[in-house]
């Protein structure tokens, strides 16, 4: 299945003088991916299409928020210039306020131990606001799973998406509106072990990729009664290492989609943002 990917043309918004009509132009959107190993980013046309090559930079750590916008900065600087930005932060985002993220508030990265003075800084941190006034640009801040799914799904029925990486990522929506974020990543899935645990990327590397995918199969058989979806994708850095025999198991519902959805999803975000609650970005 191929998932719609609805462009976007606004008008020119320069001034007509002289009664010279302007010609339509496409709004370009630099779309950054924020993981906890990587940050990626591309400049996207209307259509969603790449006009340069992705960049990727090796998260640093430790990250306050004053170190995340210049690195950020940095990297979109590298990169032609662009009308608007899109930002895919993992944790609970909420009108581009960060309330948690897992990773950042580490002294080395992810499951290393958390620093309280990173928990303050970022709690509460408007990453909206921040990156509009840095950038110069009209921002849109999300959930990185939120951002993926934005490029993949087709707009109709309820549709999940499972991003599998340093973690577990997860968006949900319904008939192409996004769903209130829930982190599902911290949920237990046994005794005293998350989602997040359960299937990130230290378990794949203990135990092998083909012993994962089955570990996979059974989250996703798992989670089926709870979400009784129509449509789940599984995308991520790590869904390509899925084994086709597992992945064969789980169902005609059951898509694997590129981890370039982060990015391209960049476009897509600012229209499903808009029927977010009625929430304009």
């Amino acid at each position: 299945m191929k998932a719609a990917n609805a462009g976007l043309k606004v008008q020119d918004r320069e001034p007509c003088s002289g009664g010279t009509r302007h010609t339509a132009r496409v709004v370009t959107t630099l779309a950054i991916d924020c993981g906890g190993g990587g940050i990626k980013a591309s400049v996207l046309d209307g259509a969603g299409t790449m006009r340069a090559r992705p960049l990727r930079v090796p998260t640093p750590y430790p990250l306050p928020p004053a170190l995340f916008v210049k690195t950020l900065l940095e990297l979109g600087g590298r990169l032609p210039a662009a009308d608007r930005l899109t930002v895919g932060l993992p944790g609970m985002i909420r009108h581009g306020v960060v309330v948690a993220t897992p990773h950042y508030v580490t002294r080395s990265g992810p499951r290393s131990k958390v620093d309280p003075g990173l928990v303050a800084q970022w709690s509460g941190y408007d990453a909206r606001t921040a990156l509009a006034e840095a950038f110069g640009v009209p921002a849109l801040v999300l959930n990185d799973a939120e951002v993926h799914g934005a490029g993949v799904v087709a707009g109709t029925g309820c549709e999940l998406v499972l991003t599998l990486g340093t973690g577990l990522g997860s968006a949900l929506f319904d008939g192409g509106v996004l769903a209130p974020h829930l982190e599902l990543s911290h949920a237990p899935v046994r005794w005293n072990t998350t989602y997040d645990t359960y299937v990130g990327e230290p378990e794949r590397r203990r135990l092998g990729d083909a012993f994962w995918s089955r570990r996979i199969r059974q989250v996703v058989d798992g989670l089926r009664p709870v979400f009784r979806w129509d449509r789940l994708y599984l995308g991520g850095g790590n869904s390509r290492l899925i084994r086709p025999e597992q992945l064969a198991r789980m169902g005609d519902d059951v898509v694997v989609v590129p981890n370039t959805a982060g990015i391209v999803g960049g476009v897509r975000a600012w229209e499903l943002a808009t029927g977010r609650h009625g929430a304009s970005a």
